[in-house]
Order: C-alpha cells, then structure tokens, then sequence
C-alpha cells in the first residue's frame, strides 16, 4: 500500500533532533516493515507559535494543497494519508482535506485535543484539529491518558492504542557492563519541560551528595550554558557528554547504571525506553505520560509529581542496594526487547490499519 505520510509539527527530515522526530521516523519503519511503500507527503511545518501566527499560514497552506493536487494527477496516488502528531498548535490542513477529494482512509497518530486552548484564541486551529480526529479512520494514541482524553472530547471518534517503541536492534548488540554509581540521562537542553526536568534533577542531585555517584548528561541545546549552571559546585562528578549519534548512546548507556530523568511534562519519553533496553533501571515521575514506558516497582521507581525529597531518595535507594538495581536493570531490558520492539509494533500497527481502517495489508 502507497501511504502519504504527514508531521505538521516537525518533519522526519527536520534536522534538530528530538523524540518527535525520532517517533515519526520509527512510525514510518513500521510500516514499512508492513510491507508498505512510504512517502512524506509534504515538508510544510504548521507549527506556529501564536493564533495569529497560525492564521498567517493560510495562504500558504492553499498552495501546498494545489501542489499536491497537482502532484497527484500525473503521478500514483497514495491509498492513505498517514499524520503523525497533529494538535493544537500544529493542525494538518493538509490530509483531511486530500483524503476526503481522493477518497482514500485518514490516519492519526498521537493526536491531542484541549478544550481549555478554545479560551486562549486558539478556537480555529482547535476545530481543525477536531474535525480530523472525526474524520479518521483511526486515531492511534501510544498513552492510556491520551486516548481517554479523545474518548471524553470526541466520544465518536474511532480509537486504538499502541504502546510507544523503539529500535531495539542496536541495544541487542550491547552487552551491559554496568558501573551501578554512573547515572546517565538522555536529554535536549531547552526551556520548558526539559529544563524545568534538570532544575529538579540537579536539586535532587544535591540532596544526596554523600552518596558515591556520578552523572553523565548526553544531549546539548540553546540552554546548555544554564544547564550547566544549575550542577555549579559539583565538580568531579558530572561528565558532559554532548550530542551523540544513536550507536554512541546505545553504547554509553550500557555502560551506565542508573537512568534519572524527572519526566517534567513528557508526553512518554522514548530515552526510558533506549536506557531500559540497555539494561538501565530509571528513576522519574509518576507524571504525564512516563507510566507508559515504565513498569513502576519493576523496571524503574517512579515518584510523586513535584517532590524532588522523594525523587532524591528514590535514586539514593537504587545506589544503596545493588541487588534491587541490577534486578530492575535485567527485567527493564527483558520489557523493552521483548515487549517494546519496532517488529513488534510494526505487526500490531498492521493489525490496528486492518481492524480499525479497513485497510488491507501484506
């Protein structure tokens, strides 16, 4: 099957790396993995930051879509129109209105919807984004909070789950060799949810100074030199590791003991899901949409929203008894390769395009 494939937040192209960008891209290897032929439809981003900056990309907009009829009179048409991520801010102008012309299925997957963005001039773009999820064949949520929140907005809409995933074939090459004092985190630096995720990480961190850790940071980003800032005074202890490709973390985490992230806002976290498969038990919230990607009390301690004395004496814990860490370190790399894997979901978002959508698949 053809599919148009479609992130009117960030293209799979996009080159700032970031979870949005790597699960458009795992999405796209799914299905291909299906059996299917993938092409992005269209590298036109929607984002925008304000109501009035999203009202200006109208005419834009209408000529992207004439592309796009024009492109598709000479050339194959898609059998479905496949959008990744489209919400409030990034609404896809583009794929209901293609699907409905051509009459081929429409797709979402993590699509959200917030009532509450109405009040705040966002009405437009919020109708929009409600009229796609109606339309669609199926929206495909990866988080049990997610799709109760389309369940209470859109009690008409057709809904299926999947459990966000990841690539697991370069963590099967690592042997973990773990040193069980060495935290790791995975993380861009950037205001918002990110930073607000370090500012708690580093007070935690000081909070237990009398244990023997360390701390390796992979990631970079316009707010590093604050990042930075925030772990002042702990010298020795935190090693900066940068930007790295996705060989270079598969291979730093095996080599880690702890994976400590907050999770401040975080819409799941494929990094949990990359550090567990390496063999790392994590330490984060019980917030947003972590519990999807971690087995609380079993591959990780999750604790309560905002109280940096327990996340503190959550990661205290995990360096005091070895054998509970290595114990949650084995059974988080058995859920994710055994569990969480891109054949895996490649067969159950097959199974999801078939049952939901009518959609036949090899």
């Amino acid at each position: 099957m053809q599919v148009a494939f479609y992130a009117p937040m960030k293209s799979p192209n996009h080159p700032v790396p970031s979870g949005d960008r790597l699960m458009a891209r795992l999405l796209i290897r799914a299905l291909e993995l299906g059996g299917h032929k993938v092409d992005i439809a269209s590298e036109f981003r929607t984002h925008a930051s304000t109501p009035e900056a999203a009202a200006a990309l109208e005419p834009a907009i209408g000529a992207e879509l004439e592309r796009l009829r024009l492109t598709w009179k000479s050339a194959p048409r898609p059998e479905l129109w496949f959008c990744y991520h489209p919400y409030y801010k990034s609404p896809d102008p583009l794929g209901p209105a293609i699907s409905a012309e051509f009459a081929i299925p429409y797709v979402t997957a993590e699509a959200s919807y917030a009532a509450k963005r109405d009040r705040t001039g966002w009405a437009a773009s919020q109708k929009r984004v409600g009229e796609a999820i109606m339309q669609a064949a199926v929206n495909i949520s990866f988080t049990e909070r997610d799709q109760a929140g389309l369940a209470a907005a859109f009690p008409q809409s057709r809904l299926a789950g999947l459990k966000p995933f990841i690539d697991t074939a370069l963590f099967e090459k690592v042997s973990p060799a773990s040193d069980p004092h060495r935290l790791m985190t995975v993380a861009m630096m950037r205001a918002g949810d990110k930073m607000d995720s370090y500012v708690m990480l580093a007070k935690a961190l000081r909070l237990i100074e009398d244990r023997p850790w360390t701390l390796a940071v992979i990631g970079d980003g316009p707010m590093r030199q604050e990042v930075q800032g925030l772990f002042a005074g702990l010298a020795g202890r935190i090693e900066w590791l940068g930007e790295r490709n996705a060989v270079e973390i598969a291979e730093l985490l095996g080599h880690g003991g702890i994976y400590v992230w907050p999770g401040c806002g975080e819409a799941y976290g494929l990094a949990y899901l990359e550090a567990q498969a390496a063999g790392l038990p994590v330490v984060a919230q019980e917030t947003a949409g972590v519990p999807a990607v971690v087995e609380a009390g079993v591959t990780g301690l999750l604790t309560p929203d905002g109280d940096v004395a327990a996340y503190a004496k959550a990661i205290a814990g995990m360096l005091d008894d070895r054998q509970r860490r290595d114990a949650m370190g084995q059974a988080a790399r058995r859920f994710v390769l055994g569990q969480r894997s891109l054949v895996m979901a490649a067969q159950l978002l097959n199974g999801i395009l078939r049952d939901n959508a009518g959609i036949g698949v090899t």
